[in-house]
């Protein structure tokens, strides 16, 4: 019989279809070469890109030249823009602002086609570094009250070049679907007085049967709630709001974590198109009631949504989602994958 399950941080609720319960195998697995010919994120080609912002492994060279490892350019076509002010105002009852932001490409590796799960636990760290490094320099920015790390893997991800990268995007407003996270984990304050994070993680740990993955400092599951088949979630176990502060020596471990986890989705469905998204904090300027009690209630994580299914009528008409594949099924299939 199929159950409704509720997300205990957002309220929200899905759908577990058990009859319509569909394993690995039955998903289409997609095929990753493709020629690189023209690719402007290939060595070579770093005059196709706006100027590069950072970039880690070039040894002395001159910037925007081959020899990096992990370069970072402004997005060619931006979202938002970086230049100008906000100027918030009101048209009649709307409410509207100018574009400012920032749009930024985190261009992984310079092997057109070697992805994260195949990577060494020495690049990812390099790719998490920029990140690191790129949101603590625009949480400087007055302007700006969040910065969103994601990454689109295949077209219908909704990635237009398959060179291995990941975007950043900050924002001059919280986004709705993090301030329903951060509201929800707030009131679960108000309410416990204890993190919902921390909370999930030791009843995770406790049953068992939705991890994945887990080592010294992070633990991969399925969510309860899984919106998605084979949804994935990465959490460091100690708590902490905002990802910018995780240490030198926590790196290692999240890169350990993402390179298994992406690892064991890529066996166990064929290679499938995914998105990742990075959830964290938003900046926190002197306001009164800005998010007041955040630094115990909230707990920065990493989402990994494979793209299997399709959001349909019903989904975008309830915010319900309908998940084919029970997660405790779905760790299940994950864990026996061996990478």
């Amino acid at each position: 019989m199929p159950e409704l399950r509720k997300d205990p941080v957002t309220e929200g609720w899905v759908i577990v279809s058990t009859e319509r319960r569909k394993r690995p195998t039955d998903f289409p697995s997609l095929p990753e070469e493709e020629d690189h010919a023209g690719c402007p994120f290939c060595p070579g080609n770093e005059d196709k890109t706006p100027p590069e912002i950072i970039a880690f492994g070039r040894d002395g060279g001159k910037p925007n030249t081959p020899g990096w490892k992990v370069r970072v350019v402004p997005n060619k076509f931006p979202a938002l823009g970086i230049e100008g002010e906000l100027d918030r105002r009101g048209l009649g009852m709307y409410d509207l602002m100018n574009g400012i932001g920032a749009h930024e490409v985190i261009i992984e590796t310079p092997d057109h086609n070697r992805h994260l799960k195949d990577s060494t636990v020495e690049e990812i760290q390099l790719v998490l570094r920029a990140y690191q490094q790129r949101m603590e320099d625009l949480l400087k920015d007055p302007r700006l009250r969040y910065t969103l790390i994601f990454k689109n893997q295949g077209g219908q991800a909704g990635a237009s070049l398959h060179h291995p990268h990941s975007q950043l995007i900050a924002t001059p407003v919280t986004p709705k679907k993090v301030r329903e996270e951060l509201i929800g984990s707030q009131r679960y304050w108000e309410l416990k007085e204890r993190c919902v994070f921390c909370d999930i993680i030791r009843q995770e740990q406790d049953t068992g049967d939705r991890i994945v993955y887990e080592n010294e400092a992070f633990v991969a599951f399925c969510p309860f709630a899984s919106r998605f088949p084979f949804e994935v979630w990465i959490l460091p176990k100690k708590h902490s709001p905002d990802f910018h502060t995780i240490t030198t020596g926590h790196i290692p471990f999240l890169a350990d974590m993402l390179r298994i986890v992406l690892g064991k989705l890529a066996s166990a469905l064929g290679n499938p198109q995914y998105n990742y998204i990075l959830h964290t904090g938003p900046a926190r300027f002197a306001r009164r009631g800005y998010w007041e009690t955040i630094e115990q209630d909230y707990h920065w994580h990493l989402e990994i949504i494979p793209r299997l299914t399709k959001i349909a009528g019903f989904e975008w008409g309830t915010s319900f989602y309908i998940n084919p594949t029970p997660p405790e099924e779905a760790a299940s299939y994950l864990r026996e994958r061996e990478v």
